[in-house]
C-alpha cells in the first residue's frame, strides 16, 4: 500500500495515502465514491496495520464543502470507519484531544489541513476544496482552536497535504470573483488571456488563511504534489469518477 508519512514519532504519526494501481480501487479510500465498498474497508484495514491501530479508532466525516467543525472526543470512536451512515454529519474539519484516534479527511484535488499543537495536546484536519476555501473554513477553524479552546496560534504546526496545482485549477469568472473578494487572493491568482479562464493556488489560498490566523510561516508546510499530474494522485479534475486520498494524524499519548 502506497502512502507517505509526513511526521511518525512518539508522539504523533500522520501523513496520507497515494493512488496505488496495483491495489483495489487504485488505494481509493472513499466509501462515499466507489464501486466496491468492502475493497475500500479493505484498503482502510491495510492501512490501520501500517499505523499499528485498529479500523474502530477511524473517525471520519461525511464531507459536504462547510465551514464546519467537530470536536471529537472518545464515544465518536470509529465514526465512520465501516460505513458513511455512522460517520460525523455535514462536517469538514475534526480536531481532538483524545489519543489513539485517528482523524481522517478525504480529497481528490481539494486541499488536506493536518495539524498539530504539541503543548496544547491537540491534533486535526481540514477539507478545504476551493468551496471550504472561499468560506474560509481554515481561517475559521484556527480563530475557533484560539478563541473556544484558548491555544497559542504560535504553537501550531501545520501541513497542507496534495491538491490540485494552480497550473491545472483553472475556473471561470463567478469562482475567481469569490477568490477576489477574500481580499487577500489576488497573489495567487493568474488570469490566461488565451482560454479566458483564471488560474488559483488554493493551497497558497489555505496557507495564507493560517498566517491570517497568526499561525507563523515557518509553522506551515506545503506537500506540493499535484494530484492532477501526478500518477499517484486522485483528481476529480481529471476523472469524476475517482477514488479519494486519506489523509491522517494521530496522537499517540
Amino acid at each position: 500500500m502506497k502512502s507517505k508519512f509526513y511526521l511518525d514519532n512518539h508522539l504523533l504519526i500522520c501523513g496520507t495515502t497515494l493512488k496505488d494501481e496495483s491495489e483495489p480501487e487504485q488505494n481509493n479510500m472513499a466509501l462515499h465514491v466507489c464501486e466496491n465498498p468492502q475493497q475500500v474497508i479493505e484498503n482502510r484495514l491495510k492501512l490501520a496495520s501500517t499505523l499499528n491501530c485498529g479500523i474502530e479508532q477511524f473517525v471520519c466525516a461525511n464531507q459536504t464543502h462547510s465551514a464546519n467543525v467537530h470536536r471529537v472526543t472518545v464515544t465518536d470512536s470509529g465514526r465512520g470507519a465501516l460505513s458513511t451512515e455512522t460517520a460525523i454529519n455535514n462536517t469538514d474539519a475534526l480536531y481532538t484531544y483524545e489519543p489513539n484516534i485517528l482523524l481522517c479527511t478525504f480529497t481528490a484535488d481539494c486541499v488536506p489541513v493536518i495539524f498539530y499543537h504539541e503543548s496544547a495536546g491537540l491534533v486535526g484536519v481540514i477539507h478545504s476544496g476551493w468551496q471550504g476555501t472561499v468560506k474560509e473554513i481554515t481561517r475559521k477553524v484556527f480563530q475557533h482552536l484560539v478563541h473556544v479552546e484558548h491555544c497559542n496560534p504560535t504553537g501550531f504546526h501545520v501541513i497542507l497535504g496534495p491538491a490540485i496545482s494552480q497550473e491545472k485549477f483553472e475556473v471561470d469568472e463567478d469562482v475567481y470573483l469569490k477568490y477576489k473578494n477574500l481580499g487577500y487572493a489576488d497573489d495567487f491568482i493568474t488570469f490566461n488571456n488565451g482560454t479566458e479562464k483564471y488560474h488559483i493556488d488554493n493551497q497558497k489560498t489555505v496557507k495564507k488563511q493560517c498566517e491570517l490566523a497568526d499561525i507563523p510561516s515557518e509553522n506551515i508546510q506545503l506537500d506540493l504534489t499535484c494530484t492532477y499530474k501526478s500518477l499517484e494522485g486522485f483528481s476529480y479534475r481529471e476523472d469524476k469518477k475517482a477514488g479519494r486520498h486519506l489523509s491522517f494524524i494521530m496522537r499517540k499519548k
